[in-house]
């Protein structure tokens, strides 16, 4: 019970920091034992969160990881717990969403370490692609990131259309 609240807390005084989103595409280099090294660029926009546990999982349209500040989870996690767990496709969903699911942790040097399951999972050798996702981070494959953003550009006008034509303003207030 105890360890809720501090969750709370933690989340309460992350939020009224207000990060907005994360910004930014960076390229890096894992090691040998799979660490990478946050680009300074990057640590600057996660400095309120450094001192927290991150969460990293694999993503669930692409062959790539994702990295949730752990506010970020929590609210994830209190959506995912809303479901009903007498549906088998709300059990089988959980099961694979949550597949892989480690925490994080920064070190000093803003370095932190990719388990090794997870490497296997999005391909990731030695170069890396660090790429904001609006709240959480996606870790690629440079090769594998490349491919897929040149495969969106191919009609990357229509898609644009299709996901943001319908979308009001966000000052319209009718």
């Amino acid at each position: 019970m105890v360890n809720c609240g501090i969750i709370l807390f933690i989340f309460d005084i992350d939020r009224r920091k207000k990060l907005k989103h994360f910004t930014g595409t960076y390229e890096c280099k894992a090691d040998s034992k799979g660490r990478i090294m946050i680009p300074v660029a990057l640590k600057k926009q996660m400095k309120v969160f450094m001192k927290h546990e991150f969460v990293i999982k694999r993503a669930v349209f692409n062959q790539c990881l994702e990295i949730y500040p752990i506010y970020e989870w929590t609210m994830m996690m209190n959506n995912i717990n809303s479901l009903n767990r007498f549906k088998k496709k709300n059990i089988d969903f959980i099961r694979r969403f949550t597949a892989g699911v480690k925490i994080i942790e920064f070190d000093s040097s803003g370095r932190f370490l990719i388990p090794r399951d997870l490497l296997i999972y999005a391909n990731i050798k030695k170069e890396v692609v660090v790429s904001s996702a609006i709240n959480i981070l996606e870790i690629w494959d440079k090769n594998k990131y490349e491919k897929v953003i040149d495969s969106a550009l191919i009609d990357f006008p229509g898609l644009a259309e299709e996901v943001m034509g319908e979308k009001k303003e966000i000052n319209d207030i009718s």
